[in-house]
């Protein structure tokens, strides 16, 4: 494990750098879940090294800028920032962006401009839980939002620090209403039974597939909104996130 500082869009960007005990030539941007308004490289450093060693991949961490102080899209563009600093500092290797949360929200929002953009090039998409649609308007947002760890509450008011009502309908923000999803990479989407973000996740999912995109939509049965971090600690997390990462080993040279 490395930590290092690249010159982000606006200042100082720090990233965390994970190598896998068996390299196989892969490398993950990740973006760490939170609501946009809190998590950090050591939040996340055991997901992180979880992937690294599951995948035999290069694992780069990025720390990009909070809400309320920064709102979309400045985290957005730290994200992009950190996608071409990896794309040429471990190029020809395939390249994955991957999230959790809010991060994966982040991710699916890069791989939208990076196509728009003419890159980088990405090899797939790692999308855990996303949040996907600001109107929040699911019927598992009504359902799951209250008694279930993340709640309706909680993500109105990630949504309130993060996003202006103003710029919530941007393609890569408003995923599952105005984003285009043709031409993007590959994705895996996990999503968790008991989650207000469920249906957002599942909506997504249908939406790529629709577009000819290649999806693994790999549900959560009986878990909550973060259980990919619940490392050793409920045993359905645990075999469900090996799922997921065996799913996205599928996608990969």
């Amino acid at each position: 494990m490395t930590d290092r500082t690249i010159d982000g869009p606006h200042g100082p960007l720090p990233l965390r750098i994970y190598g896998p005990l068996s390299e196989r030539g892969r490398v993950i941007t990740y973006v760490h879940g939170g609501g946009w308004v809190v998590g950090d490289l050591d939040t996340h450093d055991p997901v992180c090294r979880r992937v690294a060693n599951a995948l035999g991949a290069t694992v780069v961490s990025v720390d990009y800028r909070l809400a309320p102080e920064h709102h979309y899209p400045a985290p957005l563009d730290d994200i992009m920032a950190a996608l071409a600093w990896t794309s040429d500092t471990f190029s020809g290797c395939p390249h994955v962006v991957a999230g959790d949360s809010a991060g994966a929200s982040l991710a699916a929002g890069a791989a939208i401009r990076a196509r728009a953009e003419g890159g980088p090039d990405l090899a797939a998409q790692l999308l855990i839980y996303p949040a996907t649609d600001p109107t929040m308007g699911s019927q598992s947002f009504r359902e799951n939002g209250d008694g279930y760890f993340l709640t309706g509450k909680d993500m109105r008011w990630f949504y309130d620090q993060y996003a202006p009502v103003k710029l919530r309908s941007e393609p890569a923000l408003d995923l599952l209403g105005t984003a285009v999803p043709h031409g993007l990479p590959p994705a895996v989407v996990a999503t968790a039974e008991s989650d207000p973000l469920r249906d957002e996740g599942d909506g997504y999912a249908n939406r790529l597939r629709s577009a000819g995109v290649r999806v693994e939509h790999i549900p959560g049965p009986g878990l909550i909104h973060g259980y990919f971090a619940f490392l050793g600690v409920v045993s359905a997390a645990d075999q469900r996130s090996r799922e997921v990462l065996r799913s996205l080993d599928t996608l990969l040279p």
